[in-house]
């Protein structure tokens, strides 16, 4: 062999064992909105139980039968769990505690003197802990211990298992042994913990003592801890793992690979969330796709179990949940729904609906049966018969019940396809300042679910094509804008970005496109998350940023808000009933409006949007002209930094704002107030690098020229040709950010380590050189799939471990398109 072919396979191996997998940090199953969102949180879609992008439980199991034979394909074995000391969620106990802190080395051991503690009874938290279960609260405020004590007359247990609430920080001792230690974190309800091996062997015939500390960190604090056995299935009971073989993830699917014996399984979740349709957005239907064929050129009987549990349609799994069975338009569809329904009754962030009914449905002609029964009840008569049965009707707690059809097929080296459709019916979606509103795809009230069931069943050939389509569009555009890391980064964060919005229609029928501030306050319409989300609105359906910046718009048209400047959201949600968040963001916001009118005129090439809300946006100019060039102790969206004076970067938002203003005044032919605003535009760009201006780089605040941060805000001066600061500034910021960098990405500022995702592709977008924009995006994506949280995309994380600080789900990874709308708009 030629020494050139040996040099060329040398490369090809080197390129071959050092590509980076793809490896999302969680996947996305099912995305139809803020509520019903259901991901998978590992690389082995059988490897845990599918949950809801708050990390609650909301299992989908998965089973193929091939001739007689039963294997899983997704969601996890469910273990019994036997109490052996129940919470007092279960069972109402009272305990030892105190708020003082005791002796730190001997406070958790036996024989340890609690005489003076205080007793009360259990769940322990903070007064403003929205729990049914409160009875205690007024104590524990930051830190709290307590003592309890129990009696086993056994310790036969199979594995011993902590039933926790924890809120924040916490430690568990048992009988003296380290159980479990877990800060900083927390869990939002209930959850099975493992404890450790020498906790296990701590537990004794006779008394036993269970000692907790917590730590509230910030907000409502609750503690509250019990122990079950964990029983895995034995037996009959056990069923095989298909082989996951292969993943792959587009825009619109996530795509599984399994060997099931000699039968290969491909199952395909699909959200058609395409962008251009606002029917497609808005219709609450999945699919999920199965292809089928033997490896081994035989025939097989093939039969599949799809199955979805009753918590899909409740917030704890304490309520109570029915079900329903029925045949019509050629669909077999079942359906579960809380015996108690209260539309839009909750409000929150870590909430989930509990109004409406899930739904799954299939082509009565491919469903072998379908059932409605506890899962385990599926999973065996499936396992055992290739069929389920079950067809409880009664009422039952939502974590005991499951509905599961059945698809059946035989298979032979033909490729056959089978699928079925996953919705959900709110009924209504969203209250908007007092008025209740349907779901766009129900604006007027004369559809029902099942139409749309079978709408989505008719056309299921032809949108399957639209997703493909889809798919090929955002991955194509983002590589040629980009390259191959940043395209997958886009893929990643597609479906995330649209699914945490709700799109309704306004009492007039304007859309309206409202997001859910996701793991951060649970706002609504928050102003400083639709601005880094809109990059990928404004490429693909600028309407939708518009339905995003509507709400805001008419809280000031109508009188409803009164100040100078524009609110920082529109309620908490599903209630856009007015602003919730307890401070505004005046210059933040203000530039975010004037800054995104002009760029959606931009988008489609007409300045009516702007013309339609002139009025307000003269208001909030003239609030910049005088506050926004050297802002005061404000908060921006960066707010969980904290608050800052003379923020430069809050400075460029302003300027952009208001040189953004000046292009719409001159298209309007309002030619005074846009000379006026030109030049104070220009003057406050001059002032702005002469305040700013610390040598190599420009600094966080014009106070202070050893510090530093990124100035993503001045993506918008090239974007919509504002021609307001020279190249020079973004050259030179560019260079300092690249020395500046740590292995999981380039910090927001000098002040820590964290960073935002979105912010560095903004920043990166600034990059002249592809190379720059490369090296700055690179560890982004280290981090996207090297970060040890499972969990739907965080866009806070540290850059120098790549573990996520807070937020998940959100839909400012829209941001990440900016580099393609760059490219686009050139």
């Amino acid at each position: 062999m030629s020494r050139p072919w040996l040099l060329v396979l040398f490369i090809f191996a080197t390129l071959t064992t050092f590509a980076q997998p793809f490896r999302p940090p969680a996947v996305p199953l099912i995305t139809i909105d803020p509520y019903t969102s259901v991901w998978s949180f590992g690389s082995e879609l059988a490897g845990s139980n599918t949950k809801h992008w708050t990390g609650k439980p909301q299992p989908m199991d998965g089973l193929i039968r091939v001739d007689g034979k039963t294997y899983r394909f997704m969601g996890a074995p469910t273990p019994v769990m036997k109490t052996i000391l129940p919470t007092a969620k279960q069972y109402g106990y009272t305990a030892k505690f105190t708020t003082v802190k005791p002796d730190p080395e001997w406070w958790y051991k036996e024989g340890y003197n609690i005489s003076n503690w205080k007793q009360a009874p259990a769940p322990f938290a903070t007064k403003e802990k929205n729990d049914a279960m409160l009875r205690s609260g007024t104590e524990f405020e930051k830190e709290v211990w307590y003592r309890r004590e129990f009696t086993l007359t056994a310790v036969d247990f199979e594995k011993p298992t902590l039933n926790i609430f924890h809120d924040d920080d916490v430690q568990v001792y048992i009988n003296g042994v380290p159980a479990y230690d877990c800060g900083p974190c927390f869990t939002s309800d209930y959850e099975f913990k493992p404890i450790s091996a020498s906790a296990r062997k701590a537990l004794k015939k006779g008394k036993n003592t269970l000692a907790v500390y917590c730590k509230n960190g910030v907000g409502p604090g609750y503690i509250d801890v019990g122990l079950v056995d964990e029983i895995a299935p034995k037996g009959d009971d056990v069923i095989l793992a298909a082989k996951q073989t292969a993943f792959e993830m587009k825009a619109t699917q996530s795509i599984y690979t399994f060997e099931a014996g000699p039968v290969k399984l491909k199952a395909s979740f699909v959200a058609p969330l395409i962008l251009k349709d606002l029917n497609m957005v808005s219709r609450p239907v999945n699919y999920v796709v199965f292809d089928v064929k033997a490896t081994d050129g035989k025939t097989h009987q093939v039969e599949i179990l799809n199955s979805v549990s009753g918590l899909w349609a409740v917030n704890d799994a304490s309520q109570k949940v029915n079900g329903k069975s029925e045949t019509q338009n050629g669909l077999l569809t079942l359906s579960l729904s809380n015996t108690e329904q209260k539309p839009l009754g909750k409000k929150g962030d870590d909430v989930r609906i509990d109004w409406g009914r899930a739904y799954l449905a299939a082509n009565a002609t491919n469903a072998k049966s379908s059932g409605l029964g506890t899962p385990e009840e599926l999973i065996k008569s499936f396992s055992k018969s290739g069929a389920v049965n079950a067809n409880q009707s009664t009422a039952a707690n939502a974590d005991t019940k499951s509905m599961g059809i059945v698809l059946a097929e035989k298979v032979g080296a033909e490729a056959k396809s089978l699928h079925l459709m996953l919705g959900y019916d709110d009924g209504y979606s969203v209250q908007y300042f007092g008025q209740n509103l349907r779901p766009w795809w129900n604006k007027d009230g004369n559809k029902t679910i099942q139409s749309e069931l079978k709408s989505a069943e008719t056309d299921f050939a032809k949108i399957l094509k639209e997703c493909e389509a889809t798919d090929e569009m955002i991955y194509q555009d983002a590589l040629k804008a980009g390259g191959k890391q940043y395209a997958e980064l886009c893929v990643l964060a597609y479906r995330q970005a649209i699914a945490a919005h709700k799109l309704v229609a306004d009492p007039a029928g304007t859309p309206l496109f409202l997001s859910k501030e996701n793991f951060s306050n649970g706002s609504i319409g928050t102003v400083d998350v639709t601005y880094p989300s809109a990059p990928l609105f404004l490429l693909y359906n600028p309407v939708l940023l518009k339905g995003m910046l509507e709400p805001i718009f008419y809280y000031s048209e109508s009188g409803k808000w009164t100040k100078p400047f524009a609110a920082h959201d529109v309620g908490t949600y599903p209630l856009a009933n007015g602003q919730t968040y307890g401070e505004d963001m005046p210059v933040e916001e203000s530039g975010n409006m004037l800054t995104l009118t002009y760029a959606i005129c931009k988008a489609e090439n007409n300045i009516e949007f702007a013309k339609k809300h002139w009025k307000v946006l003269s208001v909030w100019a003239n609030y910049l002209k005088k506050e926004g060039f050297d802002p005061a102790n404000q908060l921006c969206t960066d707010d969980f930094a904290g608050h800052l004076a003379r923020n430069a970067n809050l400075s460029i938002k302003a300027i952009m704002g208001l040189a953004s203003y000046a292009k719409m005044a001159e298209q309007l032919g309002e030619t005074k107030e846009a000379a006026e605003v030109n030049a104070l535009v220009k003057d406050f760009a001059k002032k702005w690098m002469e305040l700013a201006d610390s040598g190599d780089h420009y600094a966080l605040t014009f106070d202070n020229k050893d510090s530093w941060s990124q100035k993503y805000n001045i993506v918008w001066d090239e974007l919509l040709k504002l021609n307001v600061f020279p190249k020079t500034v973004a050259e030179k910021e560019i260079k300092y950010y690249l020395a500046k960098q740590k292995p999981f990405g380039l910090p927001l500022d000098s002040r820590k380590t964290y960073t935002k995702s979105d912010w560095i592709v903004w920043t990166a977008t600034l990059a002249s050189d592809p190379k720059d924009f490369e090296a700055l995006i690179k560890p982004v994506y280290k981090f996207a799939m090297e970060t040890p949280d499972r969990i739907p995309l965080s866009d806070w994380h540290e850059t120098v471990d790549g573990k996520s600080v807070g937020f998940r789900a959100r839909s400012v990874v829209g941001g990440y398109w900016m580099k393609v709308l760059g490219e686009k708009w050139k």
